[in-house]
């Protein structure tokens, strides 16, 4: 929706922001990306303490490989190799990742396959601690062994350990009931110490939906995960878990949309923490209606506030958010756009007030993951692009002021 609009939220009346003074246009530059072609899967990672890293796939006769640049006065360094040639399971929704977790610190995590079955694949860790001069011995995270789906990782620092929480499948190797806990996918976590030991393997959740993306912020009272769940009566709904006391605990719903569909929309949520300031965007389709909506949490994530619209009519969702800081927010998704195409938009939600729907990129895959993140000033976009099959990378940035 790119019209000026009234909507409303938590109960109240929103109109959008406005300035009497002749706003800077919002105009995105484009940033050179380091990646060949084809390249997909790409993710951006890191913070402003640690700096920015994309990461990316590229795939050739030999197999694929795990690429990343870090972000250099506003632009993408050269490229670097974290692992080449290896029978990776490539997915566009399934991204890879690499992420500073420390000083000279890096995690990465990629998807090897583990049998000759399409989606028999596991979660495969390493770490370097010379700033990615080197790596260590890849591990898998999970202890089961079966030939089973594994991914939708997410990675936070935990001191010198790197937590991760990933969709594991292992219980899919059972026969198919009427139950579907008894075969579904579920939600695990564990922690990496610094020489790849495992350690406080956790299921967190019995079921949950089969392929939608996970995502983690760190606020005042440590990790806060979110996910989309999944109910025995078919309910996808986002769930948050927080890490308290060693355990994650049983996940709750951010809202409840009562979004009923019998399959996975491969649509996770985003999050983002600052002190005790949480905030959580997603995709919901209840009711048939295609809505991005944001909630707020001032008590680490303990409890949310009602959720309101950020956009609603040709949403396609998956989200990405940013914390601009003193409770404001950046939020993306991907929508409909002129005949065969997809835009990548923005806006700024502040104070109870929704910004101007901005469009950074007119040209984005329909299988596009669009990532955002802030660096100084600057709004940093990364999204992909198709074009006669292939899929390339892409990279904008944007005065985060003119939103």
């Amino acid at each position: 929706m790119r019209s000026h609009f009234l909507f409303m939220a938590a109960g109240s009346l929103f109109l959008l922001a406005g300035c009497s003074e002749t706003p800077v246009p919002f105009e995105p530059q484009l940033v050179d990306v380091p990646a060949g072609v084809p390249a997909t899967g790409p993710r951006i990672s890191g913070d402003e303490a640690t700096g920015l890293v994309l990461s990316w796939m590229e795939q050739d006769d030999t197999g694929a490989s795990l690429h990343y640049a870090r972000l250099e006065d506003g632009t993408w360094s050269d490229a670097n190799v974290v692992v080449d040639g290896v029978d990776m399971f490539v997915n566009w929704a399934d991204m890879p990742s690499v992420q500073p977790v420390g000083a000279g610190r890096l995690a990465a995590h990629w998807l090897q396959m583990s049998a000759d079955m399409t989606y028999a694949y596991d979660v495969v860790f390493t770490q370097s601690a010379d700033d990615g001069q080197s790596w260590s011995e890849p591990i898998r995270p999970h202890s089961d062994g079966t030939p089973t789906e594994h991914g939708f990782v997410s990675m936070f620092s935990d001191g010198s350990r790197t937590g991760l929480v990933w969709l594991d499948g292992r219980k899919m190797v059972n026969e198919v009931t009427d139950d579907p806990v008894a075969s579904g996918m579920t939600l695990r976590a564990a922690f990496v110490d610094k020489n790849q030991n495992v350690e406080q393997e956790q299921l967190v959740d019995e079921l949950i939906c089969d392929c939608c993306q996970t995502d983690i912020a760190v606020a005042s009272s440590g990790p806060v995960a979110v996910y989309r769940d999944r109910s025995t009566a078919e309910i996808r709904d986002i769930f948050v878990t927080r890490h308290v006391d060693g355990q994650w605990l049983t996940g709750k719903p951010v809202a409840s949309d009562n979004w009923e569909i019998p399959g996975c929309p491969v649509n996770g949520p985003s999050i983002v923490a600052g002190g005790d300031f949480v905030a959580v965007a997603w995709f919901t389709g209840s009711g048939g209606r295609p809505v991005v909506k944001l909630s707020v949490s001032n008590d680490s994530g303990e409890t949310f506030g009602e959720p309101f619209e950020v956009a609603d009519g040709s949403v396609l969702g998956r989200v990405g958010l940013v914390h601009l800081g003193k409770g404001a927010v950046a939020v993306s998704w991907l929508q409909s756009g002129a005949v065969g195409s997809h835009d990548v938009a923005v806006r700024k939600i502040e104070a109870g007030a929704a910004g101007s729907v901005h469009i950074v990129a007119q040209n984005a895959g329909s299988f596009s993951v669009p990532q955002i993140a802030l660096a100084g000033e600057d709004l940093i976009f990364v999204w992909t692009e198709t074009e006669e099959f292939e899929n390339s990378v892409h990279s904008a940035r944007v005065a985060a002021s003119t939103l």
